[in-house]
């Protein structure tokens, strides 16, 4: 069974700094990247950040990059996402899925969302 475990959530001030983690099951990297999204009421899912840890290959969102880095260990089948810098506009859901074969592609499986709110 494919399942992807976001945890890290929490509550953080502006400027702090958190880290988000994914834990995948069911599956392994090989093949596959995993990505980051937010997501705020009544406003469209973003996309934050992406990895595939076969080769390291990365993306970032535009309004994130150069804040956020996204990481991978893979023989823990996890990844990271390390946010630096947070504002109240970093307030969201945010869950991690799975895309085939790299970035690129579509998400075929979700996880279920971690909650960051960033307070002044």
């Amino acid at each position: 069974e494919v399942q992807l475990q976001a945890s890290g959530g929490g509550f953080v001030q502006t400027g702090g700094s958190l880290t988000l983690s994914c834990v995948a099951s069911g599956f392994t990297f090989d093949g596959h990247a995993i990505g980051w999204f937010r997501q705020v009421p009544g406003k469209e899912r973003e996309g934050v950040s992406c990895i595939k840890p076969s080769d390291g290959a990365t993306l970032y969102g535009d309004s994130v990059e150069g804040r956020f880095t996204i990481s991978s260990d893979n023989h823990e089948n996890t990844v990271y996402l390390q946010m630096n810098s947070l504002t109240s506009e970093d307030t969201a859901i945010y869950v991690c899925a799975r895309s085939t074969p790299g970035c690129d592609g579509g998400m075929d499986y979700w996880g279920k969302g971690t909650l960051v709110t960033v307070s002044s």
